[in-house]
């Protein structure tokens, strides 16, 4: 029998809007002996059913799995996994010969918030962003086995880096189904190794697929520079679209080592690419001599909490006016945030100011955000991490 968490009078509006998140300094009491993990179930001051959800130690008390009263189990798990792989379908994401790199599940916008899915071929990666996720990790592999119909034969469990770090569990990375075969995964007919035992995230920039198929579409005769470049994907985007030059930039030596391994994957012994271990404002501001056609900006996040916005921005100014330095007239940037807590007028701004102080004319050809596979519940509208701008510059 799940244990009860009762909030406080007025405290259950959020929940009738259906957002799912119960932040602790709304809940009045609660059962004893309530551990990180556990499923509660939720009722308003006056002892009404309001949700389920997993509770966690931390700001956010309660995170919504279901508004009605049900029970956790296989059911329900594969019910809520086989709407989004369908969703997917529907929207021809999925491609056997030309796409299979895609995010099966995604958070809140699949409405199981803390659960990450990230498919590369036939292993999928999954990542937990709370204890509850973890505890079932096993019932969730079963879930993602079933709802593929058995494409998915290997299921990586990575979330050392994801969980809440006091929390006494063994949450070591490692397959809890099949094992490795290949890295190797295709995106928009593109073929990349994907590093899901070491790499960033879930080992490959999922979000950012459109956007580098947009950029394709640009990059014929440019000379092209690529900051923050990790596995390349741009970079490779940029050379099917006839670049003539693409310079990729990072600071990681193993990002420089995956990004030459996927630009030979798809362009064997092609001489119009070089890579740069360099840090992105030193290489801006001294190593780099060049006016390029076409740059990309896609740093990591500048900020995870809200008392690093104001630096955060700081360096999106600093960066983007680095960038626009490096622009002929007639060129144009990409340039993004992925930053949850930086909002679009935020980060919009922050390029705003950047153009002033690069003397700059700068008009907005595009603006970006996270693929359909990426989705956001409209009722959490913090799911919207992604921004991006794409800028013609005179």
């Amino acid at each position: 029998m799940y244990k009860s968490v009762y909030l406080k009078r007025g405290k259950e509006d959020s929940l009738k809007r259906f957002h799912p998140w119960i932040f602790s300094g709304a809940i009045n009491s609660m059962d004893e002996n309530i551990e990180d993990g556990d499923i509660v179930r939720v009722f308003t001051n006056d002892n009404a059913f309001i949700a389920t959800g997993f509770f966690q130690i931390g700001s956010i008390a309660v995170r919504v799995l279901s508004f009605s009263d049900i029970e956790i189990n296989d059911e329900f798990w594969y019910r809520r996994l086989s709407a989004a792989y369908s969703m997917r379908k529907a929207l021809g994401i999925i491609n056997e010969d030309y796409n299979t790199t895609f995010r099966l599940f995604h958070g809140e916008g699949d409405y199981i918030p803390g659960l990450i899915v990230d498919c590369y071929g036939d292993t999928a990666v999954m990542q937990a962003h709370n204890v509850g996720i973890h505890i079932f990790r096993h019932d969730i592999c079963k879930a993602i086995i079933a709802v593929t119909g058995g494409r998915i034969k290997n299921v990586y469990y990575k979330s050392e880096t994801t969980l809440p770090y006091k929390a006494e569990i063994d949450s070591s990375n490692g397959f809890i189904y099949g094992s490795m075969n290949t890295d190797v995964t295709i995106e928009n007919g593109l073929k990349f190794h994907v590093d899901w035992l070491k790499g960033q995230k879930t080992g490959f920039f999922v979000d950012q697929r459109e956007n580098r198929k947009l950029l394709e579409m640009y990059s014929r005769d440019k000379n092209v520079l690529n900051m923050f470049c990790y596995t390349g994907g741009f970079s490779v985007y940029a050379m099917r679209g006839g670049a003539k030059t693409v310079h990729s930039v990072d600071s990681s030596s193993k990002a420089i080592e995956l990004t030459n391994q996927n630009v030979a994957l798809n362009f064997p012994d092609d001489k119009r690419h070089t890579a740069f271990c360099e840090d992105a404002f030193k290489y801006l501001d001294h190593n780099c001599q060049e006016q390029y056609d076409l740059v990309i900006l896609d740093p990591p996040a500048f900020a995870k909490h809200r008392n690093a916005i104001h630096n955060a921005l700081k360096g999106y100014t600093r960066l983007n006016q680095k960038g626009l330095q490096h622009i002929k007239s007639g060129g144009i940037l990409f340039t993004f945030s992925c930053s949850q807590i930086i909002t679009k007028d935020n980060f919009r701004n922050a390029v705003f100011t950047a153009a002033v102080q690069a003397n700059r004319k700068v008009r907005i050809l595009h603006q970006l955000h996270q693929p359909s596979d990426h989705p956001i519940n409209i009722y959490h509208p913090e799911g919207e991490y992604l921004k991006g701008l794409v800028l013609y510059v005179e």
